[in-house]
């Protein structure tokens, strides 16, 4: 028996779900599905976020209410952190499809296709593994700047509940109110290139509708990453405060 006839050669069947993951079709498509969550994420968190402009108590009840999600239903913050939960899943399945599909394509490109491969992508595609980084340390500066209230991110004088007045102080300070633009323009680059491939990913491409999902794609970000852009600007400019 040759060695490509032995079982012991052969590729260790998984449980479905998993065999399907291992497949690139099924990472394109934990991709897409998570981008579908994560972009859902972006968009609610916005227009959330949107009450700073009717005032403190607006966005703080807003906050109490996410805290107390499923009302006499649940116990206070399990509903919370259950919707955390599945953005935490959704991100980390996110990153890790978008690393095995990023080292098949490494191992499928020749020396001779690289080059055409490089120049016929878009801006956006070939500048998401960068910008990724710093898109991540963003996440991670925000959580402790205004959920967690961490120091050396949050603010002096952080307090858990008063939504309005801890992003307040948080953007009057010039360095985090241009980290926060400059981070909302790298993510823009995320969520067009997510709401564009978004369909591909799920094989539903046609090129009668690549127009579309190109308006689309540009309508989406321009809302999501117009309205974060708006809360440091507006802060600074001191239409908040």
């Amino acid at each position: 028996m040759t060695t490509a006839e032995k079982p012991a050669a052969r590729r260790r069947r998984l449980p479905w779900p998993l065999d399907f993951y291992r497949s690139s079709v099924g990472k394109k498509w934990v991709m897409a599905v998570t981008g579908v969550v994560l972009l859902g994420f972006l968009l609610v968190h916005m227009i959330g976020n949107l009450k700073l402009y009717i005032g403190p108590g607006a966005i703080n009840e807003y906050g109490e209410a996410l805290r107390d999600l499923g009302g006499h239903l649940a116990p206070r913050t399990h509903i919370l952190w259950a919707v955390r939960s599945v953005l935490i899943v959704s991100f980390a399945l996110h990153i890790h499809a978008a690393y095995g599909l990023t080292r098949t394509n490494w191992r499928a490109r020749s020396g001779r296709y690289a080059r055409r491969d490089y120049l016929v992508a878009n801006y956006a595609s070939r500048t998401m593994r960068w910008s990724g980084v710093i898109v991540a340390f963003f996440i991670a500066f925000h959580l402790a700047d205004l959920t967690w209230g961490a120091e050396p991110a949050a603010v002096g004088g952080f307090v858990r509940g008063d939504v309005y007045g801890n992003l307040v102080a948080s953007f009057q300070r010039v360095p985090v109110a241009i980290f926060y633009v400059v981070a909302n323009l790298l993510l823009g680059l995320h969520v067009y290139h997510g709401a564009w491939s978004l369909f591909q990913s799920l094989g539903w491409s046609n090129p009668r509708f690549n127009d579309w999902r190109r308006y689309a794609a540009v309508a989406f970000t321009v809302v999501v990453i117009g309205g974060n852009l708006s809360f440091p600007i507006a802060v600074q400019a001191g239409l908040v405060g």
